[in-house]
């Protein structure tokens, strides 16, 4: 697979693979970290795991603000898949964190829509990410919410409050109503507040993917930059874990944003992924980091 930038592009001309739309039709969920639900023990490192260069420090100093893009044509939301081509060998991975408005009675009968090993293996290797959360994960998981939001790690992004449609057709996802495409974006922010989420960063991520001009347009008022990808993990429901970092290894460029899922339920070989993974690009000279570093770069 070799998926293409999403510069400002309608749903229809979307490069995602059809194993990915399963993924968007079925919102995932997303990552924790805090006292929310049962915690699983990350399993310990294999040998080497820290890779032949080491593992760097953990990131101590934020930017007092995150960078942004400027507006885009008729002042639209500005829109990021990637950053510099040309300079340090830097990627930054990105975790989704779906849950979906109508998701409650799942997670009422057990089902997670977070992994705390994911989020403790990426603590312990030291892994900088950018967490694209809904509003809705962060009203069922508000300490992990939290958690995540404090640790200098990470950076929390709004994905939405529902994880519907902001342009339709995409992957069979419900569509916003028209018209509250704004509405949603704040609500989202609003449950990060509401949970102590710390740190959020003004950057938003369609569900799906999906946008087209006008909702770029409805969407600026809220001063976000929107950011795609442009390497697909393949961790949609991936039983096994090779696949998924032989998909991530073979596709990454100097400035990659590498779009992964960090729920338990929906896939579940991810964390294991993020073991080979992240050792490997240490080993071929990469530097992980936030989507804000990229943004920064530009």
């Amino acid at each position: 697979m070799t998926p293409t930038p999403f510069l400002r592009r309608r749903p229809a001309r979307h490069a995602l693979a059809p194993a990915l739309a399963a993924l968007l039709c079925l919102p995932l969920a997303a990552c924790g970290g805090g006292s929310s639900g049962a915690a699983e023990r990350p399993k310990a490192l294999p040998s080497g795991a820290a890779s032949p260069a080491g593992t760097p420090p953990a990131p101590s100093v934020r930017p007092l603000a995150a960078p942004t893009l400027p507006p885009g044509p008729g002042g639209a939301a500005p829109v990021f898949s990637h950053g510099r081509r040309d300079g340090a060998k830097r990627v930054a991975l990105t975790f989704d964190a779906d849950m979906t408005a109508d998701q409650d009675r799942r997670a009422a009968r057990g089902e997670r829509f977070d992994n705390p090993r994911l989020i403790a293996t990426l603590r312990q290797l030291k892994v900088p990410a950018t967490v694209f959360m809904t509003g809705k994960w962060a009203e069922q998981y508000p300490d992990q919410a939290k958690s995540i939001g404090a640790d200098p790690l990470f950076e929390v992004a709004n994905h939405s409050y529902s994880h519907h449609a902001f342009s339709t057709p995409c992957y069979g996802l419900p569509a916003v109503a028209p018209g509250s495409a704004r509405q949603d974006v704040e609500r989202a922010s609003a449950a990060f507040g509401k949970a102590g989420v710390e740190h959020t960063v003004p950057y938003f991520r369609f569900p799906g993917g999906c946008h087209d001009d006008a909702v770029l347009r409805e969407i600026a008022p809220t001063k976000v930059t929107a950011v795609q990808w442009d390497v697909i993990s393949g961790d949609a429901f991936a039983k096994k874990s090779g696949p998924v970092a032989d998909q991530v290894l073979a596709q990454v460029k100097p400035g990659s944003v590498v779009v992964m899922h960090c729920t338990h339920s929906a896939a579940p070989a991810t964390e294991e992924a993020i073991r080979r993974i992240v050792p490997e690009l240490r080993a071929r000279g990469y530097e992980l980091v936030r989507v804000s570093d990229l943004i920064a770069a530009r």
